[in-house]
């Protein structure tokens, strides 16, 4: 591929912007913004921590609640899957 216009003007405007913002970090203003980045980046570390711990907890909740609103809703919906997968009720005989 041959390096025209194009992508050396996109190549220089990388490149000045890196230099600019090498420079607004070495600022006081850029420490402070790096330090808050830092602080919210291990904010959200602990946060994600946490929701991975309580994860099995929470849809283990909501899967009895799901099943408590299908079951007050939709009384015979567990009947109606049994006919739909072709299961038998246990109290059955098998036909012979």
């Amino acid at each position: 591929m041959a390096v025209n216009a194009k992508h050396l003007a996109t190549f220089i405007l990388g490149a000045a912007a890196g230099v600019a913002l090498n420079k607004y970090m070495q600022t006081e203003e850029g420490e402070k913004m790096m330090a808050d980045l830092k602080e919210k980046g291990t904010q959200l570390k602990t946060e994600a921590e946490g929701a991975i711990d309580n994860a099995p907890e929470y849809f283990e909740k909501l899967k009895a609640q799901l099943a408590e609103m299908l079951k007050t809703n939709f009384p015979n919906a567990e009947q109606a899957i049994d006919d739909v997968l072709g299961k038998k009720p246990d109290n059955l005989e098998p036909k012979v």
